[in-house]
């Protein structure tokens, strides 16, 4: 068994200190994971280690020697008991990193607990430490625990894999427990909030045994949630039991929260349901090259479409179907998916499967350009996945029937790859569906929206959208009004004006967003003063109508609707 030990007394300066404990290999290497399951960036977590030390079992300091960013190295050890030490530097208010201070102790052991090298199957227990002043701090994760002594915890994993892939949190708790088809859940929010957690309880206990029945049981055993309730901050990250999200604290559903949820709650709801789903699709069902991770560099798939995209597809039907929310709150949310869509002019420069394989070096390095250049995994899948359910359910299937079969493969050790999807619609219906799926992933035509939905009941009605003054994104500042981004071809840009500039007046007026949007409601040529880094310049900008499209829905077949939405 490997060994590690966390202490947390200098969590004032944002450090953890980590020792660890193995019997070595003559040449025995340890290594930090380079990104984390689930967010799929390089994130250097190495550099975020501190002062590495390594003693023999008579506590004499031995060589250990960094050879690569991420990867440290001991001589002529073989089959000694050697202990190494190191701090953290944990101040990383994310699902992905690690975060300490006096009110939460948060760690992703993915960028806290170096590796051994030849030893990843072995058997871990993790050892926590609280200084005096926390011992009050309860824990939540999705790790076996044992607690003998107050503010002492031992976890356990059954290897390395299962250890980086299940964060831990100390902290002062609001909690509640409940069953899900029989399966016990742990819901943990800290952080300064007023939650209801009576009716936080009642709405995701429904979410959790509608997806369970839809799959027809869970890959787990137990399952624990994680939130941290903030200003402003948003985000999930899924675990094979447990997940991590962060939220702000005005999503969570209030004392007088009404029955039909706030569009403030349903976006937390939204989250909750997400990344749940996540527990099958992704954790349990992989692409192929997913089933053992190489944390050491990239793992590039073109199917993200599927992972991301039928789970952003999912999450808001799983509201509806379980009841928490209602089929106009529903349409709303598809609606502004659509227009999400719609809205991105890099649909028509990159496809789905090309977006899910660039996703190491364009999703989460969005910049001024991204909606120009590139379309999301997220909100294109989503939309795939909307095309292949009202496709399969017009020959006698669903996507849902798609999504059992995938999870029956996997119980099986089948996992997905490029042809996966296509063999199992092939199968449900008895048709081919190669050349509309190619249609759907590989090229950048417009989705057929218009010719599924009225199959279904609803009306697609496309009118324009005046959201985008100039189809400028704007941002008020002191300085003035910034261009946040810029739509390649918008009356804006035919103007010349460009991403990061600074608008300060509009026809002889001090700028404002809201007087640019009133201008661009009329009709006419204005004058527009910028800057553009420390340059004054002059633009000429047409105004009248809006180069922007967005859908109205409306439901006007209740009986067919429901074959759909309330399946």
């Amino acid at each position: 068994m490997l060994h590690y030990q966390i202490e947390f007394d200098d969590y004032r300066q944002h450090l953890l200190h980590v020792t660890v404990r193995f019997l070595a290999d003559p040449t025995q290497v340890l290594s930090l994971p380079t990104w984390i399951p689930g967010s799929y960036l390089i994130r250097e977590f190495s550099k975020h280690i501190e002062s590495v030390r390594a003693y023999d079992e008579e506590g004499r300091l031995l060589q250990i020697q960094k050879f690569e960013k991420n990867k440290w190295r001991l001589f002529n050890t073989d089959h000694e008991l050697i202990t190494v030490e190191y701090d953290v530097y944990a101040y990383d208010l994310s699902v992905r990193g690690a975060y300490v201070d006096e009110n939460r102790l948060y760690v992703n052991p993915a960028c806290a607990c170096l590796g051994l090298e030849g030893q990843e199957h072995k058997a871990v227990e993790v050892e926590i430490f609280l200084p005096d002043e926390l011992k009050h701090f309860q824990i939540a994760t999705g790790l076996k625990t044992r607690s003998l002594v107050k503010g002492r915890f031992t976890l356990e994993a059954a290897n390395y894999a299962e250890l980086i892939d299940a964060p831990f949190e100390l902290a002062d708790q609001t909690r509640f427990s409940f069953e899900a088809n029989g399966i016990a859940h742990e819901f943990v929010v800290s952080g300064k909030h007023a939650m209801n957690a009576a009716r936080m309880q009642q709405d995701i206990e429904k979410i959790c045994s509608t997806e369970i029945s839809m799959f027809g049981s869970a890959p787990f055993k137990d399952y624990t949630f994680m939130t941290i309730a903030t200003g402003n901050s948003y985000g999930g990250l899924e675990h094979p039991n447990s997940t991590s999200l962060i939220t702000p604290r005005d999503d969570l559903p209030k004392a007088d929260e009404p029955a039909e949820p706030s569009e403030e709650y349903q976006r937390f709801l939204g989250l909750c349901s997400h990344e749940y789903f996540h527990s099958w699709l992704v954790k349990f069902i992989r692409p192929e090259n997913f089933v053992n991770y190489n944390l050491n560099k990239e793992g590039y798939t073109s199917l993200l479409w599927i992972f991301e995209g039928f789970t952003s597809y999912y999450d808001d039907l799983i509201l509806l179907r379980s009841g928490v929310i209602s089929q106009s709150s529903y349409i709303k949310l598809l609606k502004a998916q659509i227009d999400r869509y719609l809205q991105n002019p890099g649909r028509f420069i990159q496809s789905v499967s090309e977006s899910s394989f660039d996703a190491w070096v364009k999703f989460y390095r969005q910049d001024e350009n991204s909606n120009n250049a590139g379309t999301s995994y997220y909100n294109k899948g989503c939309l795939v996945a909307l095309c292949l359910d009202l496709g399969l359910r017009l020959r006698g299937s669903s996507l849902d029937a798609l999504m059992r079969k995938l999870y029956e493969n996997a119980q099986n050790g089948m996992q997905v790859h490029e042809r996966t999807i296509v063999e199992l619609c092939n199968e449900l219906t008895g048709d081919n569906w190669i050349e509309q799926i190619n249609h759907l992933i590989n090229t950048t035509d417009e989705l057929p929206l218009d010719q599924l939905f009225p199959e279904f009941g609803l009306s697609y009605t496309l009118k324009n959208d005046q959201s985008l003054p100039f189809g400028l994104k704007l941002a008020d500042k002191p300085e003035g009004v910034a261009v946040v981004s810029a739509r390649r071809d918008s009356l804006g840009v035919q103007a010349g004006l460009s991403a990061n500039d600074v608008i300060v007046a509009i026809d002889g007026l001090k700028a404002t967003a809201k007087l640019i949007e009133k201008y661009a409601k009329q009709e006419g040529v204005f004058i527009v003063h910028a800057f553009r880094r420390d340059e004054l310049m002059t633009f000429e900008v047409q105004a009248g109508g809006s180069d922007l499209t967005e859908v109205e829905l409306k439901v006007e077949d209740q009986a067919k609707a429901e074959k759909w939405l309330n399946a």
